[in-house]
Order: structure tokens, then sequence, then C-alpha cells
């Protein structure tokens, strides 16, 4: 049986991971965000220090672990892949960042690929609420962010993080508000189920 899996690739500061979250709640289904850096680490025994310092960025090529070896990032990624493909092959869920979308791409599950984005000015006030900080600290965190997971994306899949080929749905949350969002991939859901596969 084929199990179905949404991927949420998301601009920072634009709700993909509250988007992520209660999708999965409605839905009944598991959800994967860093939890999987410790599901990598458990099933690896690297570090899980190594997961944090590389989790959706692109750090130098080779890192010391808690003993001196050194560990690529591409190793640290393919474990992270591995761990991916093993939670997809359990049953459904949602799976937030990480090049979810990419790694379960032309498998065999039903793949669902979301991608939720909103205008730079949009994200920076929801950062700034967020974490109470000025209007430049906002700025500084959505740009360096941001670009960690377009580079992190580019050099893991060599494709554009924000591309909307890329993807099966695309949100700007500043138009959409986040239930809207959860009822519209739900509804594609259902299609997606019933007619036909995406991959």
């Amino acid at each position: 049986m084929q199990n179905t899996i949404i991927t949420i690739a998301r601009m920072y500061g634009s709700g993909g991971r509250t988007i992520g979250k209660l999708l999965a709640k409605e839905l009944g289904v598991p959800y994967y965000d860093r939890n999987l850096i410790y599901l990598a680490h458990e099933k690896s025994g690297i570090d899980i220090s190594l997961f944090s310092q590389n989790d959706e960025t692109v750090g130098s090529a080779n890192i010391p672990d808690e003993m001196g070896r050194y560990i690529s990032k591409k190793n640290i990624f393919e474990q992270q892949k591995h761990i991916i493909r093993t939670v997809a092959d359990k049953s459904d869920c949602v799976i937030v960042g990480r090049c979810a979308d990419h790694i379960l791409k032309n498998g065999k599950h039903k793949l669902l690929r979301v991608f939720v984005h909103a205008p730079d000015d949009f994200c920076i006030k929801k950062i700034k609420n967020k974490f109470s900080i000025t209007d430049r600290e906002a700025e500084k965190m959505f740009r360096q962010i941001n670009l960690h997971r377009e580079d992190y994306y580019k050099y893991h899949t060599g494709a554009e993080w924000d591309c909307a080929k890329n993807y099966d749905l695309c949100f700007d949350t500043s138009l959409y508000s986040i239930d809207d969002a959860v009822n519209a991939i739900k509804n594609y859901k259902e299609i997606l189920c019933n007619n036909r596969l995406v991959n």
C-alpha cells in the first residue's frame, strides 16, 4: 500500500511549520521536523551536535565529532535521507524541510509537495513579533536563515529551493489564513489519493 507523504518547504517567517503541525494533527498522522535529527542520531550513532550544526545549512566539508574523527557533510545528509525514507515507508506523514520533497521524488509513495512563502515585510514582521526584537534584527534573521535554506537545498539537490515547478502547491500566507492553507492541502490530498499519483 502506498503511503501519502506531504512535504512542506517554507520561507522563514511564513508559517510553514505551523501549517505542518496543524495539518498533521488534523490528519492524525506523524509530524517530522527537527525530530528527524534525533532519529538520524539514534540510528547512525553520529554525535547529535553534528546534525544540529548542519541542519538545513551548508557547513564546512568535514566536521570533527567528539572523538576528533571527521565526518563529511555528505555523510550527515545521507543519514538524514535514510531516516526520511524510513519514516515515509512506515505510514502517511507530514515532513517539514530538509529536502524531503526531493529525497522522496520518484519514489513509491504518493507525494504532495508544498511550498509556503510570503512577502519579505510580512515575514519580517512575524519574526519581530515572535522574538520581540528590532526590525533590523528580524530582517537579518530572515535573510540569513532563508539563505541557509536556499544554499542547503541547492547543494544537496542541484535545484532552486523557491522555484514553483518543484512543488505541487504554493501558498502566500499573507493572502491565506493558516486554516485556509491547511484545508486547501487536505482537499488536494483527497484529489491525490482518489485520482492520481504525484511524484
